[in-house]
């Protein structure tokens, strides 16, 4: 696969207006990846130590409920970002995640990604203001589709 450059990071939606040389700083911590369709990315519980952003394909979130089998929980193709948990405290994953159709992504090294940020703060807090952005975004949307549930459930009167 071919290097990540800065400017393949400009022209990626969440990663829109960052300063250069944040965004230098971040593809030498990222490769190109693709996963077949079916493909289990992330699994609920396991270490988090990557994020990708999407750039082709439908990624789905599922959670496993106690005895029972996955529960598609969410769904997300190009411009979107799989992964938060690497940021967060205990880094482990909250959600699993496969690949629905083949994806092809940029993944980074969250490891390598919380050290530069540790080093350069500016970073830091441009990375963790993005992600919560994209985490407030995510449990919106989440709380919008439990509100559409119960009320298709709801008794007619």
């Amino acid at each position: 696969m071919s290097t990540v450059t800065a400017a393949d990071l400009a022209r990626e939606p969440f990663l829109n207006g960052m300063r250069r040389a944040d965004l230098t700083k971040l593809a030498k911590t990222a490769r190109r990846v693709e996963f077949p369709a079916g493909r289990r990315i992330v699994n609920e519980s396991d270490a988090a130590e990557r994020f990708w952003l999407v750039q082709d394909g439908t990624v789905a979130l599922d959670l496993c409920p106690p005895g029972g089998e996955p529960v598609v929980v969410d769904t997300f193709g190009p411009g979107s970002v799989l992964g938060w948990s690497w940021l967060f405290r205990p880094h482990r994953w909250r959600f699993g995640g496969f690949a629905q159709t083949p994806v092809r992504a940029i993944e980074f090294d969250g490891r390598l990604v919380r050290t530069l940020s540790a080093v350069d703060p500016s970073l830091g807090y441009e990375l963790t203001r993005r992600f919560a952005e994209l985490v407030v975004e995510r449990l919106e949307a989440t709380q919008t589709r439990l509100l559409e549930a119960s009320l298709d459930d709801a008794p007619v009167p």
